[in-house]
């Protein structure tokens, strides 16, 4: 579970940062990329609701921008173990050839209730060009 607490940590300390002033749910998530490298988003509300952006969406994201297209393992933290929405879940999906093995973790802000999930799992009959 090592590989995974890592991913947590890093999921915890930009959960930190979120920015939730309408909803207070605060939400972290690290993505490992292929090369092995995490990267990392929260959540950011708006007052426009449609314009708030995920913390899933936001560290593919930031994998994206630097450069990387691929990633193989997520964790996601918030209050409750809350899993990814359907638009995190096609955006995940976007970004991995390999649906039975790139892995999302969903675990409360202590780390005790932990969920893991593949993309294949999470959005059977993803979406695809």
């Amino acid at each position: 579970m090592q590989f995974w607490d890592e991913l947590i940590n890093e999921a915890k300390k930009v959960r930190n940062s979120a920015y939730a002033p309408f909803s207070s749910y605060l939400v972290g998530a690290a993505i490992r990329g292929k090369s092995g490298k995490i990267y990392v988003g929260c959540n950011v509300e708006n007052s426009s609701y449609g314009l708030t952006v995920c913390a899933e969406r936001n560290a593919i994201s930031a994998m994206i921008a630097a450069g990387e297209t691929e990633w193989t393992h997520c964790a996601v933290v918030t209050k409750n173990s809350g899993s990814p929405c359907g638009a995190c879940r096609q955006v995940l999906a976007e970004f991995t050839r390999d649906f039975e093995n790139a892995q999302v973790m969903c675990c409360n802000e202590d780390g005790t209730d932990r969920k893991i999930w593949s993309i294949a799992e999470l959005i059977p009959g993803v979406f695809r060009l």
